[in-house]
């Protein structure tokens, strides 16, 4: 099916939402957490370009204002009406402008949409990405994150929490400077107990080092896939987060009591992940572990970010 690009219609609450998932945890989380926010139902169907090609040729037939839905693969829709079409990711941004305009519904990135015109009913953008001011685009200090704690840990006693990722294309996570950095931690917070996770990114040589510290509570993701990061965040009086991901610290900057702590890691030059995070520190949202330890238990309230008219 082709479309050419229509004017839609402006409607305002957003009653039930079809959320687009490119299959990145990181990306959909932010999709549903946008949903939950305006108490909205939503369906999430995958969805992935047939071909880096077919990517590629997605660019230009934007920039023509031509719109199909020939260049994905993607699960059939429901046959229900959508106020909006969400979605966060590069894979998704073609189709969610060709769907918004098949369903008349509004069009939402929860990312800055880098490589089409930024042309959706409304763009949410971290600000470290440097978004153009334009009155579709809301401006964000993180992701959108919405936290529910699911009861996974359950702390016996005063605690700490470690969440521990892994290396990625800006950032280097080394068994040596990881083990520092956890010698400091445990030896000033005995007496507490240590609550510790390692996420799907994180290597065997960094798990086989957590293992070897026999924390009072750890999960090793590849054995046992779960997440208790929210739990962390309700409970602990101070959560740790090496800083290799925006979603993590963002969860953690957006809820809670904690104090978060970021666990720098080996990086070559200043990148958007290092922006990130001194934005965050300059507002009081988060500090950059440095040896030494400071309350920093600011939150981010992502409902003052949505329009209104929307809630």
């Amino acid at each position: 099916m082709v479309l050419d690009a229509q004017p839609l219609e402006n409607s305002t609450l957003m009653k039930k939402l079809l959320i687009l998932s490119d299959g990145r945890p990181g990306h959909l989380n932010q999709s549903i957490a946008f949903a939950k926010y305006v108490n909205a139902a939503y369906d999430v169907i995958p969805v992935k370009f047939r071909s880096k090609w077919a990517k590629g040729v997605s660019f230009v037939l934007d920039r023509m204002h031509f719109y199909t839905d020939l260049l994905h693969i993607s699960s059939p829709l429901p046959d229900v009406t959508y106020d909006g079409v969400v979605s966060t990711g590069s894979d998704t941004y073609y189709l969610n402008k060709f769907l918004s305009k098949k369903l008349h519904a509004r069009s939402i990135t929860m990312m800055l949409p880098r490589g089409y015109r930024y042309d959706f009913d409304l763009i949410f953008a971290q600000s470290h990405d440097a978004p153009p001011l334009k009155e579709n685009i809301v401006q964000l200090p993180a992701n959108f994150a919405y936290i529910e704690p699911k009861g996974i840990y359950l702390a016996t006693k005063p605690s700490i929490g470690i969440v521990i990722g892994g290396s990625n294309r800006y950032f280097t996570l080394t068994k040596e400077k990881l083990k520092a950095q956890l010698d400091l931690i445990v030896r000033h917070y005995q007496g507490y107990e240590i609550a510790v996770t390692t996420s799907p990114r994180t290597p065997k040589e960094i798990e086989r080092l957590v293992k070897s510290y026999r924390f009072d509570y750890a999960v090793i993701f590849s054995e046992n896939p779960v997440n208790p990061i929210a739990d962390f965040l309700e409970q602990c009086s101070d959560v740790f987060i090496t800083a290799d991901s925006t979603s993590m610290i963002s969860e953690a900057v957006s809820w809670g009591n904690a104090n978060v702590e970021i666990l720098p890691l080996e990086y070559q030059g200043e990148n958007k992940f290092t922006r990130f995070s001194a934005s965050l520190e300059k507002e009081g949202y988060l500090h950059r572990f440095d040896g030494t330890f400071k309350q920093c238990n600011r939150k981010i309230d992502f409902l003052q970010y949505i329009p209104k008219e929307l809630l």
